[in-house]
C-alpha cells in the first residue's frame, strides 16, 4: 500500500536532518518525504539506515514550490537544509539557498486555509560577536550583526519573517555548537570533537587555535556545545506543540571552554591531554566568536523540561560511538 508522506524534512541527509529522521524512525514514523542535494559527497551514507516514504532532490522541491504541488498529505515541514559553511564566500549562493528557499517554503506553508506547521533552522551565528547578548527575543533582531555571510543569510530570513509579521506563526531554531554522530561528511565544518578524535587517534595530540583576544587565554574561548540528540529532541518538541512561537535558542545554557572539551575527550579515551596551540588563520580573525551561551529561558517556558547532556556526558557517548568505528546512527 502506498504511504502518503505527512512530514517533509529538508537537509535530510545532513547532520541534524539525518539524526532527526533517525529519531523519528525510532518513534515509529516512516511517513517521511526526505529532501536533500547529495552531489558527490559521502552524506548519502546517512540515509542508508533510514526508513522513509519518498526522497526528492532539492531541485525537484524548488519546482514543486513554483507549481504549488507539494503533497496534500503534509502535516508539517522541518526545514533543516542549508549551506552551513561559515567560510563560504559566495554570498549570493548563501542568500538563494538559505534565505530564498526558506522564504518560499514558509510562504507555501502559511498561504493556505489550514497552515502547515513550519520549523526551520536559524543559527547562533546570527548573534555575531555576542555584544548584543544571546536572547532569542525577536525584538532584539534588528540590532544583531553577524560576523560572516552564512550568519547574515540566516539573519535575513529571521528579519524578513519578523517584518512580515509572521514570525510568531513559525518556529525558528537558533542551533548553537552541535556535535555528535552523522557529522563525518562535513569535513572541515565538523565539530571539534570529531576533528580532535581523528588527531588523537593518529598523532596522540590535538591542535587548537591560539586566542587573539586579550580577554581570553589560549583554549579558554567559550562556546555552548550541545549534543545532536538533544538538539533533535528540542526540534521535535516544537513539532509536537504545533510549530508556532517564533525564535528559540537550541543550546544547553552553559558555556564551556575548548580546554574543557578536550579534557572530556582525552578522558573518554583514557589518555592524558596533549594540546598544541596554533595561530588562527588571518581570514578568521575578526570573524571568530570567543563566547557563546544560549539563553534558554524562552525554551523552558515553551514546555521543554527534559534534562540536557553535560559536555562530559555527551562527549563520552560520542567517543564510545567513534571508538566502535561507527559514524552514523543506525550503523
Amino acid at each position: 500500500m502506498k504511504k502518503n508522506p505527512t512530514l517533509l524534512i529538508t537537509g535530510a541527509a545532513g547532520f541534524i536532518g539525518s539524526a532527526l529522521t533517525w529519531r523519528l524512525n525510532e518513534l515509529g514514523h516512516t511517513d517521511l518525504l526526505l529532501v536533500d542535494h547529495l552531489g558527490e559527497g559521502a552524506k548519502w551514507r546517512n540515509l542508508v539506515p533510514l526508513k522513509y516514504a519518498d526522497y526528492r532532490d532539492r531541485e525537484e522541491l524548488s519546482a514543486w514550490l513554483k507549481e504549488k504541488r507539494l503533497p496534500s498529505s503534509l502535516q508539517g515541514v522541518l526545514h533543516l537544509g542549508a549551506c552551513s559553511a561559515t567560510t563560504e564566500k559566495d554570498s549570493g549562493y548563501l542568500m538563494r539557498n538559505n534565505f530564498g528557499m526558506t522564504r518560499d517554503l514558509a510562504e507555501f506553508c502559511l498561504d493556505r486555509a489550514h497552515p502547515i506547521p513550519f520549523i526551520y533552522a536559524s543559527s547562533a551565528a546570527t548573534y555575531g560577536d555576542g555584544q548584543k547578548g544571546y536572547s532569542d527575543d525577536s525584538e532584539t533582531l534588528p540590532d544583531l550583526r553577524p560576523l560572516n555571510a552564512y550568519g547574515y543569510s540566516k539573519q535575513a530570513f529571521d528579519l524578513w519573517a519578523y517584518q512580515q509579521g509572521i514570525l510568531s506563526d513559525l518556529v525558528g531554531l537558533k542551533y548553537f555548537n552541535v556535535y555528535g554522530p552523522n557529522e563525518y561528511h562535513k569535513e572541515d565544518m565538523r565539530s571539534m570533537v570529531a576533528k580532535a578524535f581523528d588527531q588523537i587517534m593518529s598523532e596522540g595530540r590535538v591542535r587548537l587555535f591560539r586566542s587573539h583576544h586579550p580577554d581570553y587565554r589560549d583554549g579558554e574561548q567559550l562556546r555552548d556545545f550541545i549534543h545532536v540528540l538533544d538538539a533533535v529532541d528540542i526540534t521535535l518538541h516544537f513539532l509536537k506543540s504545533g510549530g508556532k512561537g517564533g525564535l528559540f535558542n537550541v543550546g544547553t545554557g552553559q558555556a564551556r571552554s575548548w580546554k574543557d572539551m578536550m579534557a572530556a575527550l582525552f578522558s573518554a579515551l583514557g589518555r592524558e591531554p596533549r594540546i598544541d596551540f596554533v595561530d588562527m588563520p588571518a581570514a578568521l580573525q575578526g570573524k571568530y566568536q570567543y563566547f557563546t551561551q544560549a539563553d534558554i529561558g524562552k525554551l523552558r517556558k515553551s514546555g521543554f523540561t527534559s534534562s540536557l547532556r553535560s559536555l562530559e556526558q555527551g562527549i563520552s557517548e560520542y567517543a564510545a560511538y567513534l571508538i566502535r568505528g561507527h559514524k552514523v546512527f543506525g550503523d
